[in-house]
């Protein structure tokens, strides 16, 4: 008894350390890393080496764990601005967008596999959320960088889509398990919906305003303190659950609560929370990855793999484009965000429902679940980069290379410990002194330290530490970096001139004949830039402004626009002529050119 636990303590721990060491492959090759993890447990398996799991009640229970995990740490690293910037369009995407997914996607999954409706409207509602862990790696890991709107869109939709899914699915595991049909949806699962939502956003807020008070009144010795928090929040998402809430909302808006509430010690936990959440994906998708049985695929692989393109090429980007009408988003912004709709480990862990449920084709939507995740994965997950760049939604580089890092001060809530790196041609470089507001205080010059006050010029190579507020950073970025070289994908980000952002935005609507609200009338150009963006703008932020298109160069610490770019041709560009996802702006120019021909 014991050589087998010992047994299977070093088959776990090598299947995680080689799931560890494979991110040096997807990083070097940009391979989807959560691709990988799952391909490592399905070589692994019963097809593969021959290892035998058929545990689905122990892979759901692990998987349920981990996913609160992930989704706590995602709503922790989620900022406020950030939230506020793109809530109503990602809320809007996690509820009546993963709706219509289902319904278009069951209507398919039902003629192909020779399903019922009801049925297909299941595993649309399995495969109908976009997966967290994944969306996260490419967005912050994975070396894309694109617009804040449309990264906040897509992180937020994916840290909240999740609750709508899986109460569609157990609602729905539930209904075929008592032999119902369509007509059984009534009032009882909308208040069911509401009971579950409602309770979970309520528990939610209260455990987040828990874990802030907690954490910051009490005396918690810094290395239980992430215990404490992790501890804290998985306490929200069991009490949430057994209560008859959605234990995922809860754990999210938890996250979003404490991680906004100005903790002491917030980079601590997020640290261990970062290790922490890795380790939660590399098991759960090995565990998934395990559970499948690859062999059995062949029985039903290219309806799967049609399902697959469906979902990808049409019931996805229609019910983008639907949930996103009302908001102004261009049409590549629209696209990128239809195509990042990565499916994953969530996914799998819903076709478990099921399995778990005894219902009679549980087997086939296991499997249908897995090859949809594969394909998603590799179609989507490895062209992301691709498909931002060729709409242009890669945002450019700054002003070149910076080497920081922050230091947690015990007593110094407002204040970080920074260390700069002196590159080439920067203006601190060319001899520009450091603000006496950065308070520097070291210099360290091949391996020697000294005082900043004696170090003289600063050099090429120079490592300086200074004290500064959080708010002051990016203007340090400035003096820290050498210039990056302007290149024609950066004139068509940043338009074909600059603008003053103070001068009136009356006399820059009369100059290219677009309309301003009649609040506007009396605002600067960086004001109106700001209203137009929901309350706050962010650097590479375009404003449309028929038939010109006015663009974020920088903002300063306020927050305002001090410097902004304009676009003569915004359609000109990559992906400007996207013949599909038209806004509601371009829906009411046609009708409008068409009445005026008539």
């Amino acid at each position: 008894m014991l050589e087998l636990l010992y047994v299977s303590i070093l088959i776990g721990t090598i299947l995680v350390l080689v799931a560890a060491f494979s991110s040096l492959l997807a990083f070097r090759f940009g391979a989807p890393l959560l691709l990988l993890f799952l391909s490592i447990g399905l070589l692994a398996g019963v097809d593969g080496l021959g290892l035998d799991f058929d545990n689905a009640g122990l892979a759901y229970f692990v998987g349920t764990i981990a996913l609160a995990i992930i989704l706590f740490d995602s709503g922790f690293g989620t900022h406020l601005s950030t939230f506020r910037q793109a809530a109503y369009p990602a809320i809007t995407l996690a509820t009546a967008g993963v709706l219509i997914t289902s319904v278009m996607f069951g209507l398919a999954a039902s003629s192909l596999l020779h399903l019922s409706i009801v049925e297909g409207i299941l595993l649309g509602a399995i495969v109908g959320s976009t997966d967290a862990a994944a969306v996260f790696f490419l967005l912050r890991v994975g070396g894309v960088t694109i617009r804040d709107r449309v990264r906040s869109l897509l992180e937020i939709e994916s840290g909240t889509n999740d609750p709508m899914a899986i109460f569609l699915t157990i609602a729905l595991v539930e209904l075929l398990g008592r032999g119902d049909g369509l007509d059984a949806i009534g009032l009882s699962v909308i208040l069911g919906f509401v009971k579950q939502m409602g309770l979970g956003l309520v528990f939610g807020l209260g455990g987040g305003f828990m874990i802030a008070e907690i954490l910051t009144r009490l005396q918690i010795d810094r290395g239980l303190m992430p215990i404490m928090t992790l501890g804290l929040a998985l306490l929200v998402f069991a009490l949430t659950g057994a209560v008859g809430g959605s234990g995922f909302l809860a754990v999210y808006v938890a996250g979003l609560y404490a991680g906004n509430s100005g903790l002491k010690a917030a980079s601590h936990v997020k640290r261990f929370q970062d290790g922490l959440t890795w380790l939660a994906q590399i098991v759960m998708f090995l565990i998934l990855g395990l559970l499948a049985t690859p062999s059995q695929f062949s029985l039903i692989f290219w309806p799967a793999l049609g399902l697959a393109a469906f979902l990808i090429f049409v019931a996805r980007p229609l019910a983008v484009w639907l949930c996103l009408l009302p908001f102004g988003f261009q049409r590549r912004e629209t696209a990128f965000v239809s195509w990042v709709g990565l499916r994953g480990a969530v996914s799998i862990l819903l076709a478990i429902v099921p399995l778990i449920g005894g219902l009679d084709d549980a087997r086939l939507f296991f499997n249908s679940a897995f090859i949809i995740v594969l394909a998603s994965l590799l179609v989507q997950g490895w062209t992301i980069g691709v498909v931002a760049r060729r709409l242009g939604l890669v945002v450019p580089p700054r002003i070149g290379p910076i080497e920081k890092f922050e230091l947690e001060l015990p007593g110094s809530p407002d204040h970080e410990l920074l260390s700069y790196r002196v590159v080439p041609d920067s203006p601190v470089a060319r001899g520009e002194r450091v603000p006496r507001w950065a308070r520097p205080s070291l210099v360290i010059r091949d391996g020697r330290s000294m005082r900043y006050q004696y170090a003289g010029r600063l050099q090429s190579g120079d490592y300086v530490y200074l004290f500064i507020s959080p708010r002051y950073p990016p203007l340090l970025d400035r003096l820290f970096a050498s210039p990056a070289p302007v290149t024609a994908d950066d004139a068509e980000f940043f338009g074909d001139f600059a603008l003053d952002p103070a001068a009136r935005a009356k006399d820059l609507a009369a100059a290219y004949g677009f309309r301003l609200h009649p609040d506007e009338e009396t605002m600067s150009i960086s004001e109106m830039m700001i209203r137009r963006l929901g309350g706050e703008a962010d650097y590479g932020d375009r404003v449309a402004a028929s038939p010109v298109e006015l663009i974020v160069r920088q903002t300063g610490i306020d927050g305002a626009v001090v410097a902004a770019g304009l676009s003569l041709e915004p359609g000109s560009g990559r992906g400007g002529q996207i013949p599909l996802f038209y806004s509601g702006r371009d829906i009411a120019g046609f009708f409008a050119r068409l009445l005026g021909r008539g």
